[in-house]
């Protein structure tokens, strides 16, 4: 007898029980960074909007300085240049990983000082998408529980129309009626659940890797490498599509002798000023807000880009604003500029799903189907849950009972080609399917005794 409903339920129900809590998780962690700007706005008004009681004005050249004898220890990571009224913010960090930022006012004057791993948005980013406790085997749990939402959204859509879950009964007993609300719940937040949870896959860990590997070898969809997740180099606030984009190289001037070959090359001799490549940029048609990166050694670029999924509180722009130019950082000149035109399919497609999925790609409204999409998820996962108390028998598990029988091909090749585009979740199918052989074995052995 060839089976579908019967594993769907079961596949369904497995993994609505033990990825719940990770669900649950995810989504009120998602509620809290769709507003993290707004949040931030208040709780750090001082940092992002007061100015120093010293008013005597000096160059941002000096300010760099000033922060790179104050914190000792620690190396100047990017400038975020910010529109008006915001603050601008130095990033810097040191050798143990640890960061702070670093606000100037418009004197360029130091007003205060946060460190980076506490703030709201990185405690929210970092509990979203590594639980606070990050390491690969924390990624692929959130990455697979991404997975089997997607299965868990195409099997909730079948078992729904083919247990005619929303036809109204007469018998109604508290177990259809949660189990009603489950599926109209499930109906109207699967396409949006599925757009968010495709859109945040980008950042995993194993799938993520590999849409940068097929962007990188293959230009002309990607046009540039994209990162697996948020890198931990100097370029985490570029736009997505250019964070592996190979750097050109300045042409030193051979009659001078420029730093000597220290490593740090800040305020290198010859070097051009912050002051000055604020201004080339503008020229350059780059408006703020905007972040800089200093050169990485004597023969490295200055690198200023505006990004649409940067995570900083009013840096992110508009995904059709992203550039990431480069520029000689002995003589100014522009090197090579990478607009959003300049990207494949795959980086235009990610510069306007990662803002959609952070809830800030067409402003408050984007935050408040965001919302909306997450609390309808959080209460179909609470009237599953209470279907499930209402039929369960006390003191058993009452799990959808195994109906002897095989997996109809349809189902099969389904679950073949999940797992194919998902590895992860192939690979726990394969444990699943050995769990399901021993039970069976287990279930026979019991039948013919």
């Amino acid at each position: 007898m060839k089976q579908t409903y019967n594993p769907l339920r079961r596949l369904h129900f497995y993994a609505a029980f033990f990825i719940t809590p990770l669900l649950l998780t995810l989504s009120l962690t998602g509620i809290g960074y769709l507003f993290y700007t707004n949040v931030e706005n208040n709780i750090y008004h001082d940092q992002f909007f007061s100015e120093s009681q010293t008013k005597e004005h000096q160059s941002l050249d000096d300010a760099i300085k000033e922060i790179e004898n104050v914190y000792k220890g620690y190396h100047i990571q990017k400038i975020s240049i910010m529109d008006e009224p915001y603050n601008n913010r130095v990033t810097i960090g040191n050798d143990d990983g640890e960061s702070r930022y670093i606000f100037l006012d418009k004197h360029n004057q130091r007003v205060a000082n946060q460190n980076a791993l506490y703030t709201y948005s990185n405690v929210m980013r970092s509990t979203h998408s590594s639980l606070m406790v990050g390491g690969t085997f924390v990624n692929y749990l959130v990455e697979l529980a991404a997975c089997w939402t997607i299965f868990m959204i195409g099997s909730g859509i079948y078992l729904t129309f083919k247990s005619n879950a929303l036809k109204k009964s007469n018998h109604k007993t508290s177990f259809i009626k949660n189990r009603r609300l489950h599926a109209i719940l499930g109906l109207i937040i699967a396409i949006p659940i599925f757009i968010i949870v495709l859109t945040g896959i980008p950042w995993s860990a194993f799938m993520g890797k590999q849409i940068n590997q097929f962007a990188d070898e293959h230009p002309k969809f990607g046009y540039t490498a994209l990162m697996a997740s948020p890198p931990q180099s100097e370029d985490n606030e570029l736009p997505w599509a250019t964070r592996n984009k190979e750097k050109p190289e300045s042409k030193k001037d051979p009659h001078k002798n420029h730093h000597g070959g220290s490593s740090n090359v800040i305020g290198a001799e010859g070097q051009q000023s912050l002051e000055s490549i604020i201004s080339i940029s503008e020229k350059e048609g780059i408006s703020k807000p905007f972040s800089i990166v200093y050169p990485e050694d004597e023969k490295g670029v200055f690198t200023v880009s505006k990004g649409s999924n940067t995570g900083v509180t009013g840096l992110d722009v508009a995904p059709k604003e992203e550039t990431t130019a480069y520029f000689d950082q002995y003589s100014g000149k522009n090197l090579g500029k990478v607009n959003y035109e300049d990207y494949g399919i795959i980086g235009k497609w990610f510069s306007y799903g990662i803002p959609l999925h952070e809830g800030h790609l067409f402003g408050t409204p984007n935050k408040i189907i965001n919302l909306f999409v997450c609390l309808a998820f959080i209460g179909g996962i609470i009237y599953g849950f209470m279907s499930w108390m209402k039929r369960r028998k006390e003191g058993t598990f009452s799990a959808p009972k195994r109906i002897n029988g095989h997996l109809s091909m349809s189902l099969l090749i389904c679950l073949i080609v999940l797992g194919v585009l998902m590895p992860l979740f192939g690979a726990s199918l394969i444990i699943v399917a050995i769990i399901e052989a021993i039970l069976y074995r287990k279930n026979k052995k019991l039948s013919t005794k």
